[in-house]
């Protein structure tokens, strides 16, 4: 059986959470020496006393064995002969009186076929039409100047007050059964405490105003704040803290979630109901 930390709750053996609390469980190991079930992150053994921590380095310096590579110092490696290559062009003398043929190519080019029956030729350039004799040419008009464009109008930006926009922040509460009354929880603060006016330590959520806060201690319970989890801690109060209908033992915490109902004291009397927007 594998005891949770948090709420003494005897978990089967291979269970990763607690059944009641979910809180994470420790993994269990077997020792070298007399074999016994041990916390993987023990120093020692609880029973033989055996220190796990030399065990632990030995056998990982004993995995890792030296290996020595050798490499000849030189490598004969056989190249063949190469085969000659052949000519890609082959040449040929010309003679005096005959042109090459790629000169020949070039001084010469192909006539152009005649066009087909039926089908003009193009014409290349459009013949310009004869002006008439003592006309004068077209005078060319003058170009046109477009007008500057104007520059587009500025446009100021709308502001609104800041009362009109307003961020929704998801903030925790504890709601008072009681007097159906939300507390709410400041989320700037890492620890919270719930109690009543004292010289010792002030608390953060004071129930004093609430009915039946007699049985309530002046520094009864906190409330832990870990990024955006809630953990609920008895501190030593003479009346107890009770979740959802069960004792929180003093020393140890539970993490609240959506719903859970906290009871300060016995009897039920004055209780709240955690909420998480």
């Amino acid at each position: 059986m594998i005891v949770c930390p948090n709420c003494n709750h005897q978990n089967p053996d291979g269970a990763v959470q607690c059944e009641a609390c979910y809180t994470p469980l420790p993994t269990l190991a077997n020792c070298p020496s007399c074999g016994a079930s041990v916390q993987s992150d023990a120093s020692f053994c609880g029973q033989c006393g055996f220190d796990l921590r030399n065990s632990t380095l030995s056998a990982s310096s004993a995995t890792t064995p030296d290996i020595e590579l050798t490499l000849p110092s030189e490598i004969e490696v056989e190249i063949p002969d190469l085969l000659p290559l052949d000519p890609l062009i082959v040449t040929e003398d010309v003679g005096a009186g005959e042109t090459p043929v790629a000169e020949a190519a070039i001084a010469e080019p192909p006539a152009a076929e005649p066009a087909p029956e039926g089908i003009a030729a193009p014409l290349s350039e459009a013949p310009a039409a004869p002006s008439a004799p003592g006309s004068e040419p077209p005078a060319e008009s003058p170009p046109r100047i477009e007008p500057p464009s104007s520059p587009l109008p500025t446009v100021t930006p709308l502001t609104t007050s800041s009362s009109s926009t307003q961020l929704q922040i998801n903030q925790a509460q504890l709601f008072h059964v009681q007097t159906n009354t939300p507390v709410e929880l400041p989320p700037q603060l890492s620890i919270l405490h719930i109690g009543k006016p004292n010289d010792r330590i002030p608390p953060t959520i004071d129930v004093a105003g609430f009915p039946n806060s007699e049985i309530v201690s002046r520094v009864h319970a906190n409330i832990r704040v870990e990024g955006d989890i809630y953990y609920l801690e008895d501190v030593g109060s003479s009346n107890g803290t009770y979740v959802n209908t069960m004792p929180l033992p003093p020393g140890n915490r539970h993490r609240l979630r959506a719903g859970d109902r906290i009871a300060l004291g016995k009897g039920d009397k004055v209780t709240f109901i955690f909420q998480s927007g």
